[in-house]
Parts: structure tokens; sequence; C-alpha cells
């Protein structure tokens, strides 16, 4: 007998709103999130220029968004309050 297996994945497109609110909290510039995300900095503010869905690759789009989370940073879905970044918790040395 053969089982079907279905995996559900939930893309989370994140804004440009997103991305300048994101930056705020690391108190990073664009140059320092251009580095990190391996990106030229024209690539980060184009996507952060918009409200919405930026108009960078979905490639460029994601480098930026491993950067942010990989610095702290958690995306919050719209999930009809409007999408959203926190801080991610930090574990405190025992």
């Amino acid at each position: 007998m053969v089982s079907t297996v279905c995996i559900r994945v939930i893309i989370l497109f994140i804004t440009g709103g997103q991305i300048r609110a994101a930056r705020g909290f690391l108190r990073w510039s664009a140059e320092e999130l251009a580095k990190q995300a391996k990106l030229g900095r024209l690539t980060v503010t184009r996507a952060e220029s918009v409200e919405g869905k930026p108009s960078i690759t979905e490639a460029n789009l994601e480098a930026i968004r491993r950067a942010l989370e990989a610095g702290g940073i958690e995306f919050i879905h719209e999930n009809g309050g409007g999408p959203g970044v926190r801080l991610r918790a930090r574990l405190t040395p025992a």
C-alpha cells in the first residue's frame, strides 16, 4: 500500500516596510544589510522603496530575509492585523 504525504508550505512574502522596520530594530544601515545578504546596496534600497512586495528577484528577497533572520528578526504573517516584525527572544545565559 502506498501512502501519500501532503506537505503544506507557507510562503511568507516580506514587504518593503518590513525590511525597513527590521533594519531599524537591528540598527543596520542599508549598506550593512547589503553586506550581510551579499547583495548590492541599490538592491536593498529598491526592495525597501515599496510598501508591498518588493520588485526584486525571489532569490534576492530570500537573501535579505535570511540575513535579517540571522540578525535576530522574526517576520510576522499578516493574519488580519497587517504584516510586522519583531526581535526574536534571545536566550540569556544561566
